[in-house]
C-alpha cells in the first residue's frame, strides 16, 4: 500500500458513494478580510498563519510536506461566512521560521495547538492535506475536547505503518543535493498525466519557496513516525477526502480505527481543493455538517 503523504519518502525509491451535496444558498462570502497572524511556538519558532471569518466549530486547515499555507486560500474565503477558519504555515514552510532543533510530526502537532490556544477558539474541526494529515492527529492527541473530528485530505490511505529510515534518508539527501530535481519529480507523482499542466507548474512554483535545509529536516524528522500508534490514541472521528491517485484501503484502516469513513474523488490527485475546488468545498460542507452533529465516539460512523 502506497501512502500518499508518504510518496515524499518511499515511493520516490522505487466506498462510500461520491457527495454531491451543494452549498446553501447565501452561505458563501467572497471577499472577506483574511488576517495575515503570528504565534511563538513552544520551542519560540515564529509560525505565521493566515485567519478570517467567524464562528464555531473553527475549521483548521494544515497544508501537506513542502507546500504552505496559500494551498487553502479557496477554503478561507469559502468557509469565513460561518466559521473562523485558520491555516497555518508549518514552521520551515512559508513564512514561518525554520530555526528548529527538533523536527517531527508530535512538534508540529505542538505548533497547531498553540495556534489553537492562541485564537481562543473552544471546538475546531482540523483537516490535514498529506502530511497535515499525521500533523492533523497529533494536534488533536493535544487539544483534547476541543476537537470535534479530523479529517485527511488525500491521506490515511493506511493507517498502520511506520516511516522506514533508509528509504527517508536516501529522500532527504535527494532533496538537499537536487531540490528542483527532485521536487519535480515529486510533483508529477501527485497528479493524474492528463492534469492540468499549469496547475502543477503553480503546485511546484510554491513548494520550490520551501527552503532545502527545512525540507531536509522534516525528512529526518519523521524518522521512526509510528503513524498506526498515534491514530489507535485518538478518541474522536476520522474522515477521509481523498482523491483515487492512491487506493485507500478502507477495511484495513478499520482494523486500526474502527470509526474510520472515506469519500473517494474520482479521478483526482493530491491537491483536491486546487483541482477541483467547487467539489471538494462541498464534501468539506458535508463533513463539517456531521462532525458539528451530535458527539460520537470511537467506533461509531
Amino acid at each position: 500500500m502506497r501512502v500518499a503523504w508518504l510518496t515524499l519518502v518511499p515511493a520516490l525509491v522505487t466506498m462510500t458513494p461520491h457527495l454531491a451535496a451543494s452549498w446553501p444558498a447565501g452561505q458563501q462570502t467572497m471577499n472577506p478580510t483574511i488576517e495575515r497572524k503570528t504565534c511563538k511556538a513552544p520551542d519560540g519558532v515564529s509560525m505565521v498563519y493566515s485567519a478570517a471569518g467567524a464562528g464555531e466549530p473553527a475549521l483548521i486547515f494544515i497544508h501537506g510536506g513542502l507546500a504552505n499555507r496559500g494551498f487553502w486560500d479557496g477554503e478561507l474565503k469559502r468557509f469565513a461566512a460561518r466559521h473562523r477558519v485558520i491555516a497555518p504555515d508549518l514552521v520551515g514552510h512559508g513564512e514561518s521560521g525554520s530555526n528548529r532543533k527538533k523536527w517531527g510530526l508530535p512538534e508540529f502537532g505542538a505548533d497547531i495547538q498553540a495556534i489553537v490556544e492562541a485564537e481562543h477558539v473552544q471546538k475546531v474541526i482540523i483537516f490535514g492535506n498529506s502530511l497535515g494529515g499525521p500533523v492533523a492527529i497529533e494536534a488533536a492527541l493535544l487539544l483534547g475536547d476541543k476537537v470535534l473530528g479530523v479529517v485527511g485530505v488525500d491521506t490515511f490511505q493506511d493507517l498502520d505503518y511506520v516511516v522506514p529510515a533508509d528509504a527517508t534518508r536516501q529522500r532527504a539527501e535527494a532533496f538537499r543535493s537536487d531540490y528542483a530535481g527532485s521536487l519535480k519529480q515529486m510533483v508529477r507523482m501527485l497528479f493524474h498525466a492528463d492534469a492540468d499542466p499549469a496547475l502543477m507548474a503553480d503546485a511546484e512554483r510554491r513548494m520550490a519557496r520551501t527552503p532545502p535545509d527545512a525540507a531536509y529536516a522534516l525528512f529526518m524528522g519523521i524518522i521512526g513516525y509510528d503513524q498506526g500508534t498515534a491514530a489507535r490514541r485518538l478518541t474522536v472521528l476520522l474522515r477521509s477526502i481523498n482523491g483515487d491517485l492512491f487506493p485507500t484501503d478502507i477495511a484495513a484502516i478499520r482494523k486500526v480505527k474502527p470509526d474510520f469513513d472515506a469519500v473517494i474523488m474520482k479521478h483526482m490527485g493530491h491537491y483536491p481543493m486546487l483541482e477541483r475546488p467547487a467539489e471538494f468545498d462541498a464534501l468539506v460542507e458535508q463533513v463539517v455538517t456531521t462532525l458539528s452533529g451530535p458527539r460520537k465516539t470511537a467506533g461509531s460512523r
